[in-house]
């Protein structure tokens, strides 16, 4: 049975019981992360950015398990660059891997590299393994994409952030769910700092008032059963 594991802000792992997947693995500096970046192996991680926040650990993780990064085509440049293993995406793009598919969709955020004088376009991740669909749409404001994206894809499962400030907060959120009807909703990027803080019951009782998608709030370091 696959399982998600969520080391805080915005880097979750999912087992899909075959393969191992990171999603912006921010763990060393993650200050709600439970386990160090040297503890984690993965076949794969999806990258939406390159802000340190995002980017975090996957150089130094990819090179050490030989993962397969997948991003966009000018972040996959950079990694070339640090002899990182990856395959070079644009958004609306979709590719079949062994540890599951992969389709790019818009983010509407910052891209750029620090430490590095190049900037990337942004992007989420809809993850297509074992009939399932997962949604992570990176760093991103509310937009009008997630009901495109939402009538196109029969979503299990949408990571949506809620920390407002530097994304959509919880009341966007919400208009997100309504846009993207997902079968269940878990939030994420908040209360990693005080300028993201949020209470997520607050966000779980509006959506399932006001929708039938299900909140499951997942707390950092703990797994649970897709």
């Amino acid at each position: 049975m696959a399982s998600l594991t969520y080391y805080g802000h915005s880097a979750f792992g999912i087992d899909t019981g075959s393969h191992k997947v990171l999603i912006d693995p921010f763990i060393s500096g993650n200050p709600q992360a439970k386990i160090s970046a040297d503890q984690i192996d993965c076949d794969a991680i999806l990258l939406t950015h390159g802000h340190g926040d995002h980017m975090g650990d996957t150089i130094s993780i990819a090179r050490r398990c030989g993962a397969l990064v997948v991003t966009t085509y000018e972040l996959a440049g950079y990694l070339d660059s640090q002899d990182v293993k990856n395959h070079p995406m644009n958004i609306g793009g979709w590719r079949q891997f062994d540890f599951g598919a992969v389709k790019l969709t818009p983010a509407f955020h910052g891209g750029a590299v620090e430490g590095a004088s190049i900037t990337c376009v942004p992007c989420g991740f809809l993850f297509f393994f074992d009939g399932r669909c997962l949604y992570h749409p990176g760093d991103t404001s509310l937009t009008i994409e997630f009901e495109l994206i939402g009538r196109m894809n029969r979503i299990s499962t949408a990571l949506l952030p809620i920390g407002d400030n530097f994304t959509m907060g919880p009341e966007d959120a919400v208009e997100a769910v309504k846009m993207l009807k997902p079968k269940e909703v878990i939030p994420m990027h908040y209360n990693t700092w005080e300028l993201i803080a949020q209470d997520p019951q607050i966000f779980k009782k509006r959506v399932e008032r006001e929708t039938s998608t299900k909140v499951r709030i997942v707390e950092p370091g703990q797994t649970v059963q897709l």
